[in-house]
C-alpha cells in the first residue's frame, strides 16, 4: 500500500493562519477530503487537478457519517493516492483526528500531522483577549458544549467552575444555556464575563460580550449560529466591550 494520509489543521479560516507544514502538505495532494469549516480562502489553494471529496457534518445534520469517512480515507489511500485530510482548526482537539489515524493506521496506511490554529488561540488572538493572564487567569481549560447523538451533557461542572481559570467552550452555541446554569450552580457568579466569537478570523466574524447569567438570552436575540466560540472568564473584562444591542441590530439587518 503506498497511499497515505496527511491530516492537517487547517485553522479557524484566515488562510494567513495556515501553518507552512499544512501547506506544503496540502499541495502535495492528490485527494483532498476536507470538513464544512474549511475557508473558501484555503479550499482555492488545494492543487488544481486534485479531487475533491466533501465530508462536512452539520448540527444534526451529518451526510457522511464517520465511519463513512474513515473508510473513504482508507479506499483513497488503497489505490496508492497521497489524501489530504483537511480540518477546520486543529485534527488533535475536537477534530476526530486520532479517530481516523487509530483506522488508518491499523489498516496499515501511514499517517502524517500538520497541527493547525485551534479556534480559540484564533479568537484570542483576533480579539485581543487573552486565555491566560498574570493576576486573572493561571489555566485554561477547552471544553466541548456538545455530545455524540444529543447525549446528556455530563461535564464536570465542579472542575469547570474556577474563578481563576478561562473556560473555552466549543460546539456550544445549543447548550449555551444549560452550559451557563451549570457553572453558576457549582458558583461561577452570574456577573462572569463571557465573549461569543462567530466564526472567528474571518470576515464574517462576529463578536458579543455578556456575562454568565444573560448568555443564553443574549445568545438567542444575537441570532448566534455555529461555529461560535464562547470564551467563560475574567479575561472578557480585558476586551472593549461591544454592546449587546449592537450585535442584535446586526443580526436583524442579516435578516
Amino acid at each position: 500500500m503506498s497511499g497515505k494520509v496527511f491530516l492537517i489543521g487547517a485553522g479557524p479560516g484566515d488562510p494567513d493562519l495556515l501553518t507552512l507544514r499544512a501547506l506544503k502538505m496540502l499541495e502535495g495532494a492528490d485527494v483532498v477530503v476536507y470538513d464544512r469549516l474549511v475557508s473558501d480562502e484555503i479550499m482555492a489553494l488545494c492543487p488544481k487537478g486534485a479531487a475533491l471529496i466533501p465530508v462536512g457534518k452539520c448540527p444534526k445534520n451529518h451526510p457522511v457519517p464517520q465511519d463513512r469517512i474513515n473508510e473513504i480515507l482508507l479506499e483513497q489511500a488503497s489505490q496508492g493516492h497521497t489524501v489530504a485530510r483537511l480540518k477546520g482548526g486543529d485534527p488533535m482537539i475536537f477534530g476526530r483526528g486520532s479517530e481516523e489515524a487509530l483506522y488508518l493506521t491499523g489498516h496499515g496506511v501511514s499517517v502524517e500531522y500538520a497541527p493547525g490554529i485551534t479556534a480559540a488561540q484564533g479568537a484570542s488572538c483576533s480579539t485581543g483577549v487573552p486565555l491566560t493572564h498574570r493576576g486573572i487567569a493561571t489555566s485554561v481549560q477547552y471544553v466541548t458544549g456538545h455530545r455524540q447523538a444529543d447525549k446528556i451533557l455530563d461535564l464536570d461542572w465542579k472542575r469547570l467552575a474556577d474563578p481563576d481559570t478561562t473556560l473555552v467552550v466549543y460546539m456550544g452555541v445549543a447548550n449555551i444555556g444549560q452550559i451557563a446554569m451549570g457553572l453558576m450552580t457549582e458558583g461561577l457568579p452570574a456577573g462572569t464575563p463571557v465573549m461569543a466569537i462567530s466564526k472567528a478570523t474571518s470576515a464574517e466574524e462576529r463578536r458579543m460580550v455578556s456575562t454568565l447569567g444573560s448568555i443564553a438570552q443574549d445568545a438567542r436575540e444575537a441570532g448566534l449560529k455555529p461555529p461560535t466560540l464562547f470564551i467563560i472568564g475574567q479575561v472578557v473584562s480585558l476586551y472593549s466591550e461591544q454592546p449587546v444591542a449592537e450585535l442584535v441590530a446586526q443580526a436583524k439587518a442579516h435578516g
